[in-house]
């Protein structure tokens, strides 16, 4: 007897939305429109998959397609929210490219708030955040997820340090060195962040700045010198792999 087939099918193309999700109908527009509609090429009666990053993943049918927008049908929840480990990124702005990349793997490996950090060193002083997220949901459609990260307004070092939440641990990639970092994770659980410099690096003031924060953890990333994107997706991968879902 042949097997069933899924439903949905595994093809089943995914779709951020800003409305929050419910059974009903559901107008979409704009450029996810242009994508299920000339890309997909979806007509009436396909699926696509939802999430909100608030109520989980719900299954849509296509009930009219038009030639720039189309009407979905939401019908069931298919999966909730997924839970996200309590892990911040706090990386200071790199050029245009790499810090979309940094953007769009914070997102993949399952960071819950991505906080850009602005220092002397940094050739970036100014972030396209729009640009960012769109990365990140993007990388949230493609991988599956449910939950996106949050992405705040970039703030400067001293503030970022001034106003840190007691309770929260903060690893420095510390390029000069520190404790092992997959030791300091595994003795160091419960919510925490990770701090990244930019291409220069920190200066020798702020270094000490972070240092002498208590709520800081210099670590090292191993006997190679890593840029700043590497570094931030080294990191949060040996946090993930110690202290949070993986």
């Amino acid at each position: 007897m042949p097997a069933t087939p899924a439903w949905p099918p595994q093809s089943t193309p995914r779709l951020f939305v800003e409305t929050e999700l419910a059974p009903g109908p559901l107008r979409i527009d704009g450029p996810p429109a242009h994508y299920l509609i000339q890309v997909m090429r979806m007509k009436a009666g396909d699926p696509v998959k939802l999430f909100d990053d608030r109520t989980g993943e719900w299954l849509g049918i296509a009930q009219a397609v038009g030639k720039r927008d189309l009407v979905l049908d939401v019908t069931d929840k298919l999966r909730e929210r997924e839970p996200v480990p309590d892990l911040w990124l706090c990386a200071a702005p790199i050029k245009k490219g790499r810090v979309d990349w940094v953007a769009e793997k914070a997102c993949e490996l399952g960071v819950a708030r991505l906080a850009p950090v602005l220092t002397r060193r940094a050739v970036v002083d100014k972030l396209n955040l729009d640009r960012l997220r769109s990365h990140m949901i993007e990388a949230a459609e493609q991988c599956g997820r449910t939950a996106l990260p949050e992405l705040v307004e970039p703030v400067k070092l001293p503030a970022l340090l001034r106003d840190w939440p007691e309770g929260r641990t903060l690893f420095f990639a510390d390029e000069t060195g520190g404790t092992p970092a997959a030791q300091a994770m595994q003795a160091h659980k419960g919510p925490a962040a990770i701090l990244v410099g930019p291409e220069g690096g920190f200066d020798a003031e702020e270094r000490d700045a972070i240092r002498a924060h208590p709520a800081a953890v210099g670590i090292g990333l191993g006997p190679r010198i890593l840029r700043a994107e590497t570094a931030a997706a080294a990191a949060v991968s040996l946090w993930m792999a110690t202290a949070g879902d993986w």
